[in-house]
């Protein structure tokens, strides 16, 4: 009885890992020649950020920076974090490239959809922040100031409070994605997530509680949109599920 080398067994594990290897710099290097764009304008970027609360703030009144090298980092860390932003789709189509070969043909008209679904929902979810949560707690938030408190908010604080308000905001609007994948592996069904309809109705509130700031409104303003996106996730799973048992 003859045994084969045990190289020829590692070689496919190898080649995965230097194609692994391969895409990872790609994105790297996206990601960096993206940045080189961005840093030009980082000031006109973070001013563009900036404009939902400087409309907000009192006359006369203007952010502040605290710490000496806040007025350089601050504008290049978001520089950073938007040149990641914008290539999603590319990560993405990277990502895609080396999960597709091991996916069979029905799987793959699964998931593709899904990938895109994502990146639109996820940019969907960061603009509805921009556009609509952010005028309304900003103007919330400075009007509530005691009389005789001036409102200068440290540029880098700002940064980490829109920051994290676009990640809660991005990650909640893929609610749909996650009903359907529950749904779709088999681990849930649409039935038993309507039925579990009041728990979820409970739960985006609580999750809201923890990723908004502590204002009723901004944690109202996400709660909302995350229980109508269950909604609809719940409502385009019975479609997959009806594709699923006609296969």
């Amino acid at each position: 009885m003859t045994h084969q080398p045990d190289h020829l067994g590692e070689q496919p594990f190898i080649s995965h890992l230097i194609e692994l290897r391969d895409r990872l710099l790609r994105v790297v290097l996206c990601v960096l020649l993206v940045f080189v764009g961005t840093a030009l304008y980082a000031n006109e970027i973070y001013q563009y950020l900036a404009e939902p609360l400087l409309q907000h703030m009192p006359k006369n009144s203007t952010m502040i920076a605290i710490d000496v090298a806040s007025p350089f980092f601050t504008p290049i860390k978001l520089a950073f974090v938007v040149a990641v932003f914008a290539s999603v789709p590319y990560i993405l189509f990277q990502f895609w490239g080396f999960i597709a070969p091991g996916l069979y043909r029905h799987e793959r008209l699964m998931v593709l959809p899904l990938l895109l679904a994502s990146t639109l929902l996820f940019y969907a979810g960061a603009a509805f922040a921009y556009f609509v949560v952010f005028p309304l707690v900003f103007g919330y938030l400075t009007s509530a100031a005691p009389a005789g408190v001036a409102v200068m908010t440290d540029i880098a604080t700002y940064l980490d409070f829109i920051l994290a308000l676009f990640f809660a905001f991005g990650v909640s609007f893929e609610i749909p994605i996650f009903t359907i994948v529950l749904v779709w592996a088999g681990i849930t069904t649409p039935e038993s997530l309507a039925e579990k309809r009041p728990y979820v109705i409970v739960g985006v509130f609580v999750v809201a509680m923890f990723l908004t700031p502590p204002d009723a409104l901004s944690q109202t303003l996400l709660a909302v949109p995350m229980w109508l996106l269950f909604e609809s996730g719940l409502l385009f799973s019975r479609f997959f599920v009806g594709k699923r048992r006609e296969r």
